[in-house]
């Protein structure tokens, strides 16, 4: 008979730093508040709170009641492990298995949430993609980039709600902005930040060269509600309006009520044209602003942030975050965390999450060697 005794123990004590890191005492006090709030006749009064209500509760009770699922399940298997045991059962010994197999995946899932330590990382994130050196081959990588996020974020269940494009003067994107949404979306998104270089034989070269391109893509956390810690002054803002260049449905609604905010002091620059109106795009705009300005705050005053994630600057040849090989080899590999895969085609269609874990793993080393 399997003694499955040192497995199960291992398992309770993966299930208790579980209980730390979801915060279920935390939760089981804050659900009934949530409750209540959610029952009041008059909460959908004001929409965006109700929303924020609702949002809150879904998730609270998604954690609960995993954790729940998660402790029965294991005593389950205690249970059955006795029972086998005192009766020398060995027919149980595959049911012991698969139940202890089970709880041990969820947990290995569970636990890049223990990664999750910054003040905004459960929440959305704003983010853009603007192409850099390598001209045509550029702009094509920073589509590719897009597309390789939309094809992850579908994967995760999030939201993307594209804001404002430019497209290529010959193919591809000069620049899209969009907000991730999603639980733990600036969270997960956070590690893309930084230029981006690939390395392909260029499908606009006729001589069939190899060619190198950049990109770079910028994240910032996002909120419905402009924060009381930033203030905007009116006076450092430049708002013009225009048509916008986007394809139709592929992208966003061409319309003439498009606006692009930029903030003087910085140079950050926002833009929405997806919205019906040039009021709403406005808004959306001073919403993505407002999150840039605060990011930006916030990494100044925590300069040990600044330290572990580095200052973006050119985006072009030695200021890569991560590469993407593509010929004479296949290999991506982020030079931050050293995780590499040859799986190029997988990656790019859009199996990232691999590497953002692999640099809050590395992140959390750094903050905790410092």
């Amino acid at each position: 008979m399997q003694d499955f005794t040192d497995q199960l123990a291992a398992i309770r004590r993966r299930l208790a730093e579980a209980a730390g890191y979801l915060r279920i005492a935390e939760l089981e006090l804050r659900q009934p508040q949530l409750e209540a709030e959610a029952s009041r006749p008059d909460l959908w009064d004001d929409q965006d709170k109700a929303r924020k209500v609702t949002s809150e509760l879904s998730a609270v009770n998604k954690d609960l009641d995993l954790f729940a699922r998660l402790t029965a399940d294991v005593d389950d298997a205690d249970t059955l492990h006795e029972m086998a045991r005192e009766e020398g059962d060995e027919s149980l010994e595959p049911e012991i298995a698969e139940a202890a197999a089970a709880v041990e995946a969820v947990l290995d899932e569970l636990e890049m949430r223990s990664l999750f330590t910054g003040e905004f990382d459960e929440g959305d994130a704003v983010c853009q993609i603007k192409s850099g050196e390598g001209g045509t081959d550029a702009q094509d990588w920073a589509e590719m980039l897009m597309r390789m996020y939309n094809r992850w974020a579908d994967r995760r269940g999030f939201e993307v709600e594209i804001t404002a494009v430019s497209e290529g003067t010959e193919a591809g994107l000069s620049n899209v902005e969009f907000i991730l949404k999603g639980r733990h979306a600036y969270g997960l998104m956070q590690s893309e930040h930084g230029v981006h270089r690939l390395v392909r034989i260029s499908p606009f070269n006729n001589e069939g060269k190899r060619q190198t391109a950049f990109s770079a893509v910028q994240v910032a956390p996002f909120f419905e509600e402009v924060s009381d810690e930033i203030e905007i002054d009116e006076k450092d803002l430049r708002i013009d309006t225009y048509r916008s260049s986007g394809a139709g449905g592929q992208h966003v609604n061409v319309t003439d009520s498009a606006v692009r905010i930029t903030h003087l002091p910085t140079g950050l620059v926002t833009a929405c044209q997806n919205e019906r109106s040039q009021h709403q795009n406005k808004d959306r705009a001073m919403q993505m602003m407002a999150a840039k300005l605060l990011d930006l705050e916030r990494k100044k005053r925590e300069e040990e942030i600044a330290g572990i994630t580095g200052e973006q600057q050119n985006v072009g040849f030695g200021s890569q975050i991560r590469s993407y090989v593509m010929q004479p080899y296949q290999m991506v590999k982020d030079l931050r965390s050293e995780h590499e895969t040859a799986q190029v085609d997988s990656v790019l269609g859009g199996d990232v999450e691999p590497f953002m874990e692999a640099w809050l793993r590395w992140t959390r080393a750094q903050t905790t060697d410092a």
